[in-house]
């Protein structure tokens, strides 16, 4: 949900409605946090539920024992995600970087403390993961609010970020299905895949592969980032052949990226398993595999940047329309159907999820490169204008 004001916050400041940044900060904040409120009630009720669902009572009290720490960390994702996304529309990225790398240290101390010295386990755990995030909301607020580089966007708190939280809900809600859609799929296919007759080998195989594909997948969440800020800035500044100039540059360099890194994992087929395990069966599963992996992280090169300039134009509504017809009326079934109807087993699977990926990307790159850039200025305009809080004078002007 917090991907609505990464579209808002780079189009003001690239419209030099500076101090619209703070207040679009405070209200997707304050719209966060009031979603935190039913998710931390389910966070409360964790033990019954896992139950309900079939869990064991033991399982079920150790994981909801950890979870019940995790109810603070709830309400600094709510502040934490409009933070970084504040900073990244005005291009401030490496105090972020800086303050994360430190609080890991922090963190790896204190865990080590509370869990073996402590002795308070797995609710100390997930405690101090809970505190982590606190301290990089606290350190990063501490910098907005004392930086010179943030004078003009963070003017002090406002009640102007109670209003108009019905349309921000609106935009929010588009997102947060948009990205949860994309951040589900691949997760189906670890479902679905322990349905196989030999689902420990699938499994073992599919689970190096995907996290292979996460570590590379990881750059294009960079790539994203950066599309989404660009856009959004050169919309907000009403330049559309800058915009998309960016888009294309964007879309190129991190193509090229993914295509080198998709011919290393080819060269490497054979011998990259023995990363993560030692065992021949799950290495020639895995090998057998990387054509797939390869074919994926080609479109993990494409898609994301696709997606991150949607969020700057403003379509994640559209994007979350194309994300249920590609994923899960197209791709799901179509593994399923090649999985088990054409026992291909994993490679059906994630040869369907192939599919939907591939469809998808075709449709933005078909959206993206015949869009009217003038009319996405126009609507980043109106959008503002929409969404700014006028403040109307105490007394008129008028002698009547």
């Amino acid at each position: 949900m917090g991907s609505a004001v990464e579209t808002l916050c780079g189009q003001a400041y690239g419209a030099h409605k500076y101090e619209m940044l703070g207040i679009y900060l405070q209200r997707s904040t304050v719209l966060l946090t009031a979603t935190g409120i039913p998710l931390a009630v389910v966070y409360a009720f964790s033990r019954p539920i896992l139950v309900l669902l079939g869990e064991s009572p033991e399982i079920a009290e150790a994981a909801s024992i950890f979870v019940y720490g995790l109810i603070p960390q709830i309400f600094a994702y709510a502040t934490n995600f409009p933070i970084q996304k504040f900073l990244q529309a005005q291009s401030i990225v490496a105090p972020s970087a800086y303050i994360s790398a430190a609080t890991l240290i922090v963190h790896l101390l204190l865990s080590w403390v509370v869990v073996y010295k402590v002795g308070l386990g797995l609710l100390g755990a997930s405690l101090v993961l809970s505190l982590s995030f606190w301290i990089i909301v606290g350190a990063q607020f501490v910098y907005i609010a004392a930086s010179p580089r943030c004078r003009l966007t963070w003017t002090g708190f406002s009640w102007q970020a109670f209003a108009g939280l019905g349309e921000f809900f609106k935009l929010s809600a588009a997102s947060a299905v948009m990205l949860c859609l994309e951040a589900w799929y691949f997760q189906v296919l670890v479902l679905i895949a322990g349905l196989l007759e030999n689902p420990e080998l699938a499994l073992d195989s599919l689970s190096v592969c995907m996290t292979l594909s996460g570590w590379v997948f990881m750059i294009s969440v960079g790539f994203n980032a950066a599309a989404s800020v660009r856009v959004s800035n050169e919309l907000g500044a009403g330049n559309p052949k800058s915009a998309a100039f960016s888009v294309l540059v964007v879309t190129v360099l991190s193509s090229i990226i993914s295509v080198i890194l998709a011919i290393v994992i080819l060269c490497l087929r054979d011998y990259i398993s023995y990363i993560f395990t030692e065992g021949e069966t799950v290495a020639r599963a895995v090998s057998d595999l990387c054509p797939l992996l390869a074919v994926t992280l080609i479109l993990n090169g494409i898609q994301p940047v696709l997606s991150g300039v949607a969020v700057g134009c403003g379509w994640q509504q559209f994007v979350a329309y194309v994300n249920v017809g590609c994923y899960y009326i197209f791709g799901v079934p179509l593994g399923v159907l090649l999985g088990f109807k054409f026992n291909l087993g994993a490679k059906g699977i994630w040869g369907g999820m192939i599919g939907g990926t591939f469809m998808q990307t075709l449709i933005l790159l078909w959206v993206t490169f015949r869009t009217d850039w003038n009319k996405e200025v126009q609507e980043a305009m109106k959008r503002l204008d929409k969404w700014e809080d006028k403040k109307q004078p105490l007394l008129s002007n008028d002698k009547n």
